[in-house]
């Protein structure tokens, strides 16, 4: 990380694409890519088949910096090459584009009306590595489901408490305590989860920013004075469940958010496509994704 870095962050047009799904997910990412459980037996397979997938969007003329500032990955996307090249250096070197590593293991059962994240035993291990393959920053995510201000509070005192590590590390985290989008009490959620966010915000010593990861709020311009912070260098939106078109309308509503959208930037994308209908389709999509981002 360097300051060229953090300003292109900070104040640079675009979005971060997130390309993260993890083991649990990385099934149904590939179905809706068009490829079936059936087509893959074993989980070495199915990962090399997501990483051609994640290959082909970020090799794609259309995925370029013009339009995306970064990008978060799944640790073997980090571990592997794009053309003969580590993936990191790659995104910055041929793109320009900044790199996030996820680092968190997973969720747990929920709790006070809340998906804590699981320990994150080897994160010390994590950042080493991440710090060694030059990525930029980090992403963890943890889930609310009701508006219980305890398993509220409790969840962004876990993203705050592993986010010191990382910011102690040399790296920028995104904190990411998602709102279920299903959630009855979505509206009170989002209150109670912005406070004990500023009450941290406000704690963090001089000159340290962090990155912030929130659901799409009900009430258009709710997080502008988290975009505002001192302490905070961005604050991205997560597509959630929305389909795309709703997605880049909500945002659209919230000046100085930015997407980090996954299944949204990947909609509509198939293993069957030519690479010219693969990239018209990429490029449309990067281009909505951009423009609510930029509104």
């Amino acid at each position: 990380m360097n300051k060229k870095q953090v300003e292109i962050m900070g104040t640079g047009p675009g979005f971060i694409a997130a390309l993260d799904q993890s083991g649990g997910s990385t099934p149904k990412t590939l179905a809706g890519y068009g490829i079936p459980k059936e087509q893959y037996g074993s989980e070495d397979e199915m990962f090399e088949l997501v990483h051609a997938m994640r290959s082909r969007v970020i090799t794609s003329p259309a995925f370029t910096s013009e339009h995306i500032l970064g990008a978060i990955l799944f640790e073997q996307t980090m571990d592997r090459t794009i053309e003969g090249m580590p993936t990191v250096d790659y995104l910055w070197e041929k793109k320009g584009i900044l790199s996030f590593l996820k680092v968190d293991k997973g969720l747990a059962d929920e709790e006070e009306g809340v998906r804590l994240m699981k320990p994150i035993t080897d994160l010390d291990d994590k950042l080493d590595r991440a710090v060694k393959n030059r990525v930029f920053g980090t992403k963890m995510r943890s889930v609310i489901n009701k508006a219980n201000p305890e398993g509220i509070r409790k969840i962004v005192d876990q993203q705050f408490e592993y986010g010191k590590r990382i910011l102690a590390a040399g790296l920028i985290p995104i904190l990411e305590p998602e709102i279920d989008i299903h959630s009855e009490d979505k509206a009170e959620c989002e209150l109670l989860m912005k406070a004990a966010v500023l009450k941290h915000l406000d704690a963090l010593p001089e000159g340290e920013r962090v990155m912030l990861k929130l659901t799409l709020p009900d009430q258009a311009g709710l997080f502008s004075d988290l975009v505002a912070h001192p302490h905070v260098l961005r604050v991205v939106a997560l597509s959630g469940g929305y389909s795309r078109e709703e997605a880049v309308r909500l945002l659209a509503l919230n000046p100085g958010l930015i997407a980090s959208f996954s299944r949204a930037l990947l909609e509509g994308l198939t293993v069957q496509q030519s690479d010219e209908a693969f990239h018209r389709m990429l490029g449309g999509s990067i281009q909505e994704i951009y423009q609510a981002s930029t509104t």
